[in-house]
């Protein structure tokens, strides 16, 4: 099963999680102080630099009956709605400028270019998902209610498709994220009655058709004679935002190394072993400055399921100061590059499409998930983890974890 106990699992004591949770919750008060101008401009000038492309690409697509411009347009409206998707209206809606007390750049009034109603979001992203990340049962967005991404998940036969649903669920994220409200899985489980769903689709379905009439009908109307290379422009630039927007999101949460949870562990809870769980949980990618802004900067998931109400720029300097804390308590901090984190992420949910009896590892020691019960081969464990007398330094999960690696015995994965 997923991790019970996240104290043993961590090969923390006590006192480690609470120094731990004193220290990451040091960093959000730093951040939290330091707030100001340079982080107004920042905003301001992505703000400024996204709505200018959609402007200019839209101004292109006037003549989009040349090859060129319907090229120009496109790929300016593609980078256009993915940075109002990743850097704007994600990070938005987490209350990052709240702070500004700027109306124009508030959690409580902005509403994305997205199919999903941002109120519907804020709930099901904001706060489920975040509250309780990771953890099997509680957090809908392990699957999305559609895909198996865990061995901790009862396999079904309609699993089977698990790669094509992926496939579908990447073509047309903003449709997935929309739907992700109505929790399919609760009405599965009859958790969830028909009469809430047609509620929240009627939202949804009002939502859908503002963004419908706007990329279908008003902007090719306005295009005169190049309304339909205009719709296939607005289509392609829908098409390449999801498949962004999906790639970013997974490489966040479903590579080797990004932990799944029990509800058991979930129940006594603190804010240390809250902030434990969200590194635990996420992972990163390599990235530079332009990857980092056209991914929301959520190339550093690990940072932001622990502040995501902190402004994404600050993300960098956040994460220089989490590695340190990871290298001096020897926990692991999960990165790699966008292609092997995609490449992890794609193999498990093709893996995962046919029953664990066919699968090798169990969902106590596999790539996806793991539990506490993973170390059970290392003998002896107990005196071999903690605080080094002779060194000073801590021998914990990272230790654990490569000597797992090269112990002799162990199932095949």
């Amino acid at each position: 099963m997923a991790i019970t106990d996240i104290d043993e699992y961590a090969h923390l004591t006590e006192e480690d999680i609470e120094n731990l949770g004193a220290e990451l919750a040091q960093i959000r008060k730093d951040i939290e102080e330091s707030r100001g101008e340079r982080d107004a401009k920042y905003v301001h000038r992505v703000i400024a630099w996204q709505r200018g492309l959609a402007a200019a690409g839209r101004a292109s697509l006037f003549f989009s009956n040349y090859k060129p411009a319907w090229l120009a347009g496109t790929a300016m409206l593609s980078v256009a709605k993915i940075l109002e998707n990743m850097e704007l209206g994600h990070n938005v809606m987490h209350g990052q400028w709240d702070w500004m007390n700027d109306p124009e750049i508030h959690s409580s009034s902005w509403e994305w270019d997205n199919t999903c109603p941002s109120v519907q979001w804020k709930h099901s992203h904001n706060f489920v998902h975040h509250k309780y990340t990771n953890i099997v049962g509680m957090d809908d967005d392990v699957g999305y209610g559609i895909l198996r991404v865990t061995r901790d998940q009862p396999w079904e036969w309609w699993n089977i498709g698990n790669s094509f649903y992926n496939l579908l669920l990447g073509t047309f994220f903003e449709v997935g994220v929309a739907l992700h409200h109505v929790e399919v899985a609760k009405l599965r489980e009859k958790e969830k009655t028909w009469r809430q769903a047609f509620k929240d689709l009627g939202i949804i379905g009002q939502k859908v058709g503002k963004q419908a009439a706007k990329d279908y009908l008003i902007f090719p109307l306005l295009a005169g004679p190049n309304w339909k290379s205009t719709i296939t422009a607005n289509f392609t630039s829908n098409i390449v935002r999801n498949y962004w927007s999906y790639m970013v999101i997974f490489c966040g949460h479903f590579p080797d190394g990004a932990e799944k949870f029990t509800m058991e562990e979930y129940e006594d809870e603190d804010q240390a072993r809250w902030y434990l769980r969200q590194m635990l949980g996420s992972a990163n990618f390599h990235a530079g400055p332009v990857m980092r802004l056209m991914s929301g900067n959520l190339s550093h998931q690990i940072e932001h399921h622990m502040y995501p109400d902190l402004p994404s720029n600050r993300y960098e300097e956040i994460a220089v100061r989490v590695r340190d804390i990871c290298e001096r308590y020897d926990l692991p901090y999960t990165t790699g590059s966008l292609l092997n984190q995609y490449w992890q992420s794609f193999r498990t949910i093709a893996k995962l499409s046919v029953p664990n009896a066919m699968l090798k590892a169990t969902s106590d020691d596999a790539p996806e998930t793991a539990s506490e019960l993973r170390f059970a081969i290392l003998e002896g464990m107990n005196s071999h983890f903690g605080v080094d007398p002779a060194t000073g330094k801590r021998r914990g999960l990272r230790t654990a974890l490569r000597e797992l690696r090269n112990a002799p015995v162990r199932a095949a994965n």
